[in-house]
């Protein structure tokens, strides 16, 4: 693999990690002929299906990803977490990451670590060379460290992210040329700073293919109108990995993955709509915004994606569902949304996990009471302004799915089987030779 040699004193065997957001490992797989990249590398190297975690949101995932342990150690369970205690919330940030990041052990072991564009970086850190903060992250100079790298992205157009708005238009031809435009420039980086040479663990997500997926993954899957425009994206996507594959030294091992699989979206679902018209949650105000909106005689209430909490007492501060009766409170919201049934009597939940078989960890005191994993087809969102249908649609077309993520590992003695997201850190590290306890981490190295 690769066109030259470094040549390495320590003799220090390397890895180039590259996150490709939401891409199922089924798209890639079923189409060799339009991606012969990641064909190569399944023939040459290892390559599968992964699970995702609980649940499959992106804020969740990539620490995750990133840490190797589940959300009640890592202290991020979604795009939006509450505060111990109270009804306050927060949109988590990178420092509210609290378990050990791949790169920090990378530097730890006193090597090297570039790291562009995971999600939940921001503000990037300064132990490591290069770090380039991803999704949730603001202007491109706040995101970027050191202070030349922000210089040289500017230089190249480079995007945090595509404009997700320009996906709501009806005609998405602006919204496909930026998504070309944003993974133009992402691999431009990824290009130069692959080139220089001078780290031991590159770290770079595409997260453009999560933003098509939302937009455009129904007409993949159902033959619509942008089917073409959609497979054309992920040729582009296919050519640059091989590029990257094609760069690299001999002393490099290459990583693709995604943080969870995707699949077609017909309905959202509005689970404290559902709830209010269940009579397990009601408002304070007649015009609620947030979650410290919510009436005291409320028995529960929801976050994105499908997270369900008991109104509890002693833990939220006007909670109403005594610790007595947690049980059979929390057995009688599962069941009810094992039978919720969509608009065309299709059942709208796969599964309901409750949060001891799903978290573990000094952080799992604000874990969901239950996680509620949506059958194909809906995606279970959450707001609290107490209006509207609890199902609808909108622009997104697309979902992301626990099953159906990809790996692939540029070493044929990989053996990824029944591998999960969680195993993803741990095979880097050992893929480096950098050493940890198998204790430390909730999946185990696959090399």
């Amino acid at each position: 693999m690769g066109l030259f040699d470094r040549l390495r004193g320590d003799g220090d065997p390397r890895v180039a990690f590259i996150g490709i957001d939401g891409v199922p490992y089924s798209l890639l797989d079923g189409h060799p002929d339009r991606f012969p990249n990641f064909a190569a590398i399944a023939r040459e190297g290892s390559a599968g299906e992964i699970s995702s975690i609980v649940p499959p949101e992106s804020s969740a995932c990539w620490p995750s990803l990133t840490t190797g342990v589940n959300p009640g150690s890592t202290g991020v369970y979604g795009f939006q977490d509450r505060e111990t205690g109270t009804y306050d919330t927060y949109v988590p940030m990178g420092q509210d990451v609290q378990a050990t990041r791949i790169w920090d052990r990378v530097t730890e072991d006193g090597r090297s670590a570039n790291v562009f564009n995971v999600p939940v970086t921001f503000p990037p850190q300064r132990n490591v060379d290069r770090m380039v903060s991803g999704f949730l992250s603001p202007e491109l100079d706040a995101a970027a460290y050191p202070d030349d790298v922000a210089d040289y992205l500017e230089s190249i157009g480079y995007r945090i992210d595509v404009d997700p708005k320009l996906g709501h238009d009806d005609d998405k031809t602006e919204f496909i040329e930026d998504a070309h435009e944003t993974l133009d420039a992402r691999f431009e980086a990824f290009d130069h700073y692959l080139s220089a040479d001078d780290w031991d663990l590159f770290m770079g997500v595409f997260m453009t293919t999560d933003r098509v997926n939302h937009f455009l993954y129904r007409d993949y899957e159902r033959d619509g109108e942008y089917v073409e425009d959609f497979l054309a994206f992920y040729e582009k996507v296919d050519e640059y990995v091989g590029r990257i594959r094609e760069l690299l030294p001999d002393d490099v091992t290459l990583v693709v993955a995604s943080d969870h699989g995707f699949t077609s979206l017909d309905y959202e679902v509005h689970c404290n709509r559902w709830l209010e018209e269940e009579g397990w949650l009601s408002y304070r105000t007649d015009d609620p915004e947030e979650l410290n909106d919510i009436a005291d005689e409320s028995r529960a209430y929801s976050f994105i994606p499908g997270r369900f909490y008991l109104n509890l007492e002693g833990r939220e501060p006007r909670g109403t569902v005594s610790p007595e009766k947690y049980d059979d409170v929390r057995d009688e919201l599962a069941a009810m949304l094992e039978s919720l049934e969509g608009p065309n009597g299709e059942a709208v939940v796969e599964r309901v996990v409750e949060k001891e078989s799903a978290f573990r960890g000094d952080h799992d005191a604000i874990a969901p009471d239950l996680v509620a994993i949506p059958a194909n087809g809906f995606d279970l969102k959450s707001g609290f302004n107490g209006d509207g249908p609890v199902f609808d649609t909108g622009p997104r077309i697309g979902m992301h799915s626990f099953d159906d993520a990809s790996l692939y590992i540029d070493d044929p003695d990989a053996s990824i089987g029944e591998a999960d997201l969680f195993d993803i850190a741990p095979t880097i590290l050992d893929l480096m030779d950098v050493e940890f306890r198998r204790g430390e981490f909730d999946g185990a190295s696959l090399v």
